[in-house]
């Protein structure tokens, strides 16, 4: 198996994770909602010699998204590595912990956590038969040090980096490698004035180390 699965692709984080993998060989199946999206990712790695292809799904829709990797892993003959770094963008609704409600941290949790554990259910069979693979799971870094605004966000954040770290246990001695890289920067423009910010560049080559030369590691993050 020689590809990796991007899901949440898009034209920061998601393309630069691409290039670097695709770049060092790998094919590259890109999954999100937007079709249109995906489509202008794909045209533009295939300009730069890296082979991609586009399967839209949304990661509420856990059938969708098996469907899509199903369906990624027959187009390039297999996944080898599947990074999820979905972003909820304008469905978020940020509150602190205090006023936050049930219906707040569920949403979130069936975001990032729920579509984590569906992406991976769909991929990790076929990893174990082979005795490889790897798993990357990307939060902000509030799952480490939370932050109170967006406490829900945290709560689901924190929740996913947990299951991803764990999963590194479990996982231990398999050949598989499952990790959790927080991102403690804002990424392309400062989200917040004076916060630090990274480009997706500088970012990439992290999830490039934790599936080969960093295997042993169950978390890294990201930060200036």
């Amino acid at each position: 198996m020689t590809s990796i699965a991007i899901i949440g692709a898009g034209p920061q984080l998601g393309l630069a994770i691409a290039r670097t993998f695709g770049s060092q060989g790998l094919d590259v199946a890109l999954i999100s909602r937007n079709r249109e999206n995906l489509d202008g990712l794909v045209n533009t790695l295939t300009a730069e010699g890296i082979t991609a292809a586009a399967f839209p799904a949304d990661v509420l829709d856990r059938d969708a998204l098996t469907q899509a990797l199903k369906d990624a892993a027959t187009r390039f003959g297999g996944i080898d590595v599947l990074e999820y770094s979905p972003v909820a963008g304008l469905t978020t609704t940020m509150v602190s912990p205090s006023d936050a409600e049930p219906a707040h941290v569920q949403h979130e949790i069936e975001f990032q956590l729920y579509g984590a554990i569906a992406a991976t259910k769909a991929v990790l069979p076929t990893m174990r038969e082979a005795g490889s693979g790897t798993l990357l799971f990307t939060t902000g870094a509030g799952s480490v040090d939370p932050v109170p605004q967006v406490g829900n966000i945290n709560a689901a954040a924190a929740a996913l980096r947990n299951w991803a770290i764990n999963l590194h246990k479990e996982l231990d001695g398999t050949g598989i490698q499952s990790a959790h890289v927080g991102i403690d920067v804002s990424i392309g423009t400062p989200a917040v004035p004076g916060f630090p910010t990274a480009q997706p560049e500088e970012i990439s080559p992290v999830y490039w180390d934790l599936h080969t030369t960093k295997r042993d590691q169950a978390e890294l993050v990201f930060s200036l």
